[in-house]
């Protein structure tokens, strides 16, 4: 004979499965300073700072997560001297949207 689902039961599977700790068995110290230093890193900026950053990436051609990130991974703001990293990011771009659409 079957059970009668709880009331609040929506029949599927367990939503957790994995009973441990979040950061697995790995170092927990290691694990809880990168969620710190990414919280910092992707923090979002003033309002002046952020409205630059969307006009220069505009200027440039990409999106202001993508002028973003690379400001945040090479330390340096691109300029349009930077063509070829520029290309290279757009190139990026067009790989993505092809592997997300398989």
């Amino acid at each position: 004979m079957m059970r009668r689902p709880k009331r609040t039961d929506n029949g599927g599977p367990p939503l957790d499965d994995y009973e441990g700790p979040p950061w697995g068995k790995g170092d927990a110290y290691i694990f809880l300073a990168w969620q710190a230093a990414h919280a910092k890193a992707w923090k979002a900026p003033g309002r002046d700072v952020m409205l630059m950053r969307l006009d220069k990436a505009e200027r440039l051609g990409l999106t202001y997560e993508e002028y973003t990130l690379e400001l945040l991974e090479r330390g340096r703001h691109l300029q349009e001297e930077d063509a070829e990293r520029i290309a290279e990011i757009r190139r990026a771009r067009r790989r993505r949207r092809v592997n997300l659409s398989d």
